[in-house]
């Protein structure tokens, strides 16, 4: 089923309103639920809803937290977000990054105490807007073992790096440091389809293609996949997000993250508050004047693009340009949802005696 983008937002919106957000932070949420939808993120649209709720009610989740700084000096910050909404936390300190960068050059912000917090995508991009180089990141549910391990220990751990461009649009790097995200697995398990070997293990460490893998023991498998592909590599992304996310911050880590999926308990001996993120902002004029710099973002650009292709491939594919593409695609013809998703939603509904799809 197809649906438009402002009744998708609107009942996004109600939803917020229902477990007690503010409007500003219930609009503020439905954005960045609805942006990843439009750019084609489907795992982390309002396919997600379900599971804030479900943490709202568990008490996970603070509908009205109270933000705030708990370090600083000139160019960085340590936010704790009183385990609200990282759909609201982690903008909130992306601002405190740009301003710092708007007076310094650059500036970086570690959260502690937050939750899942949607696309890293939609946080780096609020720096681009500025002409600004962002950066954001977060840990995540340990579903992920390490290289030579079956243990789960981190997160998916995504990481997003946004430069502006000229003429054209800006470079997004947008990317799971695991070899697939785990929404994608969720996409899998409703529409029935096995997913691609290398993604999954199962608790013996062999490769497997069952979606439901994680529910009985398995693990996602590190960028890479086995250490013969490069998972070591994987596994260094990852770890790198996760310092930066938590243990920078205070919030917990590895192992001790609360999860998000509903088939993992939070750990019973926490090291930190929450699952934390990592932002930060720089002007590009701290480096280079504004102009030039797009003039050769545009060169950049526009060589990769003109780059010799295989296999008749038309072009190669610039970062961000596929998301741009449904983007364009979704403002015409709608967000499509999948039956399970709108069961879902529609649950959702009854819960909150609101309208449905």
């Amino acid at each position: 089923m197809t649906f438009s983008e402002p009744t998708l937002r609107t009942f996004t919106q109600n939803i917020f309103l229902a477990i007690g957000c503010s409007q500003q932070h219930a609009e503020l949420a439905a954005d960045v639920l609805i942006r990843s939808d439009m750019r084609g993120i489907d795992s982390h649209g309002v396919a997600r809803l379900s599971g804030y709720v479900r943490l709202w009610e568990k008490k996970r989740i603070n509908a009205t937290p109270d933000i705030q700084i708990v370090h600083e000096t000139p160019t960085t910050a340590t936010v704790d977000g009183d385990s609200g909404l990282g759909l609201v936390v982690a903008p909130f300190a992306m601002k405190i990054a740009m301003e710092k960068a708007e007076q310094y050059g650059s500036g970086w912000v570690s959260v502690r105490n937050s939750n899942h917090f949607g696309i890293s995508g939609y946080h780096a991009l609020m720096a681009v807007e500025r002409d600004m180089i962002g950066f954001a990141m977060t840990n995540a549910s340990p579903l992920v073992a390490p290289t030579f391990s079956n243990e789960r220990m981190l997160g998916t751990n995504p990481m997003c790096y946004a430069f502006p461009a000229g003429n054209f649009p800006p470079v997004v790097v947008d990317m799971a440091t695991s070899a697939a995200a785990n929404g994608k697995l969720e996409i899998a398990q409703r529409a029935g389809k096995p997913v691609p070997e290398g993604w999954i293990q199962d608790q013996d460490g062999n490769f497997t293609s069952d979606p439901h893998a994680l529910k009985k023991g398995g693990s996602l498998l590190p960028l890479g996949s086995d250490r013969e592909h490069g998972s070591h590599k994987g596994f260094g992304l990852s770890a790198t997000v996760d310092i930066l996310s938590a243990v920078l911050s205070g919030a917990n880590y590895g192992p001790w993250v609360p999860p998000f999926v509903s088939f993992l308990d939070p750990p019973t001996d926490p090291v930190g508050k929450g699952i934390g993120h990592f932002l930060g902002a720089m002007r590009v004029d701290g480096f280079r004047p504004v102009d030039e710099f797009k003039t050769h973002m545009d060169n950049w650009i526009s060589r990769f693009k003109s780059a010799k292709t295989v296999n008749g491939e038309p072009s190669v594919i610039i970062p961000g340009e596929p998301e741009l593409e449904a983007e364009k695609e979704r403002s015409k013809s709608g967000i499509p949802l999948v039956d399970a998703v709108v069961d879902d939603l529609n649950e959702l509904a009854d819960r909150f005696g609101l309208e449905k799809l």
